[in-house]
């Protein structure tokens, strides 16, 4: 009863924030940044930033990574809205009494689209696409039982046409594990503390073939040369920074049984602040594995949100000496967006 007397405590002060302020909507790029990434985290209402422990950790909170041992690998898939696809693989190793090393890519591919002109509106017959990308290379370290530390450099991508754009940015995150709330009074099952800031760089600014066009300076002279060579000039803009804090606690904590309950809090500098909610039950199996029922809800508070309630089922099997593979299923509805469904695969030996 005490977490949920956090949380309404939590949404009571927070809720106030939303009234007046002024929203910087539609004023950053590389907005692929925000899909998130994972199907457990997906599943949960995105609400994972204190509950971070597998490769996806490389998204939402880079301390997370510092749970691995021994070698992980990670690919999900989820077909997002208007036929959008979003791809992530990533691998991380653990080297003992130096910390975890992590790469991930995430690309996100927008399929063919026609080309249309003021002349041909309905298509000129050439078909183009678009495609981000983002790589990331992390590094993780508990430095004490009860906190750790990550960080991500990352490269990203953007590609439409013959036009492209480049950036640069930093991610940073931490992970406080406490006593508080321990039903076994042990630190490792007490409330968990978790914090990251997301994609602070550089800006990003457009540039390629699909950019130079002929101009006729005098359009209304004869005699002159009307074709010179011109170039529309793109403005720069900033990446989506994201400030999330989160809160994780186990109220049950048994052999056979464990319950995640976690809120998270995000600030971005594109949209209003919102709160994500979820919860993960896992019932293990000794010696063969685990599954887990995950549920949320994302957006809480935000500013007209078309994200609902979201859920989701995961399979955890133990083989060959703690080989461990993991399934991931996630569903998200997005009102009038539709709904979306995420698999994410995982091997850890």
């Amino acid at each position: 009863m005490k977490f949920f007397n956090i949380l309404i405590i939590l949404a009571s002060l927070y809720q106030p924030c939303f009234s007046d302020e002024i929203h910087r909507y539609g004023s950053t790029s590389a907005n692929f940044l925000e899909i998130g990434v994972g199907s457990a985290s997906g599943s949960m209402g995105e609400a994972y930033v204190a509950v971070a422990n597998d490769m996806s950790a490389i998204y939402w909170n880079p301390a997370g990574l510092s749970s691995l041992k021994g070698v992980g690998f990670q690919f999900m898939i989820q077909p997002w809205v208007v036929d959008i696809n979003t791809i992530f693989v990533a691998g991380a190793v653990a080297v003992p009494r130096i910390g975890t090393f992590g790469l991930g890519l995430t690309q996100v591919g927008y399929g063919d689209m026609d080309v249309t002109t003021l002349d041909y509106q309905d298509g000129t017959g050439e078909k183009f696409t678009a495609n981000d990308m983002v790589f990331s290379f992390s590094y993780s370290r508990r430095i004490v039982s009860w906190f750790a530390f990550g960080a991500n450099m990352k490269m990203i991508q953007s590609n439409i046409w013959h036009a492209s754009a480049k950036a640069f940015a930093l991610d940073l995150g931490v992970l406080v594990n406490t006593h508080f709330f321990s039903v076994t009074k042990e630190r490792k099952d007490g409330m968990v503390i978790g914090m990251s800031i997301s994609n602070y760089g550089t800006r990003m600014k457009y540039d390629g073939l699909d950019l130079y066009q002929p101009i006729d300076i005098s359009e209304y002279e004869e005699g002159n040369y009307g074709d010179v060579a011109g170039q529309f000039r793109t403005q720069e803009w900033e990446l989506p920074l994201l400030f999330r804090i989160g809160i994780a606690v186990k109220p049950i904590v048994t052999n056979f049984s464990t319950l995640t309950l976690a809120i998270d809090a995000n600030h971005p500098n594109n949209n209003s602040e919102s709160i994500n909610v979820g919860f993960a039950y896992k019932i293990r199996f000794p010696g063969n594995g685990a599954i887990i029922f995950r549920a949320g809800q994302k957006a809480l508070y935000m500013d007209s949100p078309q994200f609902g309630p979201t859920g989701g089922l995961g399979i955890e099997w133990n083989f060959l000496n703690n080989r461990k593979l993991t399934v991931d299923y996630a569903y998200k509805t997005m009102g009038i967006l539709g709904n979306v469904h995420a698999t994410t695969i995982g091997l850890n030996f």
